[in-house]
């Protein structure tokens, strides 16, 4: 079947190839009137924009790269369903990459997006040191927005929550809650996120006066298993605190399961946090109290800054922009109202 070309466009529509191209681009002034009988002629003929010639035409693919450290984490995948949505507003696709939580895969992932021509890439870094020469390697040859996460020393533009703002709101509510003791289950500390949450755990707690004991910061890492076994250590160690804060909803959920299956009473015994605001977390039993991210103004914030860079000159560049936004504490069961 042979492809229909803007000619035959054209001459259904009764106007100019000048015309059809102009309408189809979205470029140059064109009558409302005109625009629809173009498109309907396009339309009835079953045309399709060639993407590669137009790319070919225009040194762009109207195409972006995200890389993100693990799509099963739900989390990262309401993340990319946000960042689609905003791309899809300014008329550009989105080509995903799931860099495994490894640093070497993240690499050859930015790679292969940037042997793709795509038009710039945005990146949450799986690792907050190891991922950054490959971060810094692709920002020198194409648009790249690190967000959520962050690797320092590089220079790139950044969007994401203030994680030590957001866990002062957590250790402020779990005290008004009466705890005066407190754990941390989280990651290891090899990504910003658990650094900054657990640094702003470490400082809230210590302003506080909520003790917090050594033996009872639990690292691993982003998982409902890790969560569970974290939970079961701090039971059978027979001295559990008035809270344990965790770092995402995955560990929290782990928690509260391993609670209720050593008869600890949430959060009757012991309160519960998590971070991010899944779905799955009002699902829970008890719904979990946690850190809701503000996930499509994060999105919308990353495109612009992307499109931005996109538009300076090379050598025109300023400052690297740092955008935390401002991220809101979701109350539910797992947490108790004031004492």
């Amino acid at each position: 079947m042979q492809r229909v070309t803007i000619a035959q466009v054209a001459e259904r529509a009764g106007v100019s190839t000048a015309t059809v191209s102009r309408v189809l681009s979205g470029r140059g002034p064109v009558s409302a009137a005109v625009q629809r009988k173009v498109r309907k002629a396009a339309d009835d003929l079953g045309y399709q924009v060639n993407s590669i010639a137009r790319a070919l035409r225009n040194s762009r693919t109207d195409t972006v790269g995200m890389v993100v450290p693990s799509i099963s984490n739900p989390f990262f995948t309401s993340l990319v369903e946000s960042v689609e949505h905003a791309l899809g507003r300014e008329g550009k696709e989105l080509l995903l990459c799931d860099a495994r939580s490894d640093p070497e895969v993240e690499a050859r992932r930015l790679a292969t997006l940037v042997a793709r021509n795509v038009d710039g890439i945005i990146v949450s870094p799986s690792h907050g040191t190891l991922s950054g020469a490959a971060v810094q390697e692709t920002a020198g040859r194409l648009p790249l927005v690190q967000l959520d996460r962050f690797v320092g020393g590089t220079s790139t533009d950044w969007v994401g929550v203030d994680d030590v703002a957001a866990m002062r709101q957590v250790m402020d509510h779990l005290h008004a809650g009466g705890a005066r003791s407190a754990a941390f289950a989280g990651s290891l500390l090899t990504n910003s996120s658990t650094e900054q949450r657990f640094a702003g755990f470490r400082r809230r707690s210590e302003d506080l006066g909520i003790a917090v004991d050594p033996d009872q910061i639990l690292l691993g890492d982003y998982s409902v298993e890790w969560g569970e076994t974290a939970a079961a250590r701090l039971i059978a160690a027979g001295d559990l605190p008035d809270a344990i804060v965790c770092a995402d909803d995955l560990i929290a959920l782990g928690v509260t399961r391993a609670c209720r299956a050593h008869g600890v009473d949430v959060p009757g015994r012991v309160q519960v946090t998590g971070y991010d605001n899944i779905e799955f977390s009002r699902l829970s039993e008890p719904a979990l109290t946690t850190v809701d991210q503000p996930r499509d103004r994060i999105a919308t914030e990353a495109v612009r800054l992307l499109a931005a860079a996109a538009g300076e000159a090379d050598g025109d560049r300023g400052p690297s922009a740092h955008i935390a936004l401002v991220p809101t504490l979701v109350v539910r069961e797992s947490t108790r109202a004031k004492a």
